[in-house]
Formats: structure tokens, sequence, C-alpha cells
């Protein structure tokens, strides 16, 4: 299992979790498939004990749930 931040694989506005459709911050590549699995933070944190000894990579940032937007001053 890696854990992945690479800026080229950055989650966009885009994607979507596949659970709940909200804003995706954690992609879950599976070994078995190579298929790839998005979630929120709220459905990463639900499915990772179950998912992450199946996962070649795991790609989280959810770091990035707690940055605050710049404020241009005017």
């Amino acid at each position: 299992m890696t854990t992945t931040t690479v800026s080229n694989l950055e989650l966009t506005t885009l994607d979507r979790c596949d659970r709940c459709g909200a804003q995706a911050y954690v992609r879950v590549t599976l070994e078995s498939s190579g298929g790839e699995l998005r979630f929120c933070g709220h459905h990463a944190r639900a499915v990772e004990a179950t998912l992450k000894p199946l996962a070649s990579q795991w790609h989280d940032e959810t770091n990035r749930l707690h940055e605050k937007a710049p404020v241009s001053i005017d």
C-alpha cells in the first residue's frame, strides 16, 4: 500500500464522492483491478479500515478541508 501526494493527481471540484456526490478529497486505486474510487472525507474515514488493505494507492487530500481561501483586499 502506498500513500501518494503527486500534484498532477490533485483532485478538483469536479471529482465527486462515489457514495454521496459531495466533493471528493480521497482517491483510492484498488490493487486487484486498478479501478479507482473517490470519496469525501466522511466516507473515506468510514471505508478506510476495509479498503486501505486492498488499495495500491490511497491519495488523501483531506488536509485541504482546513485551508482558508485567500482574502482579497480591495
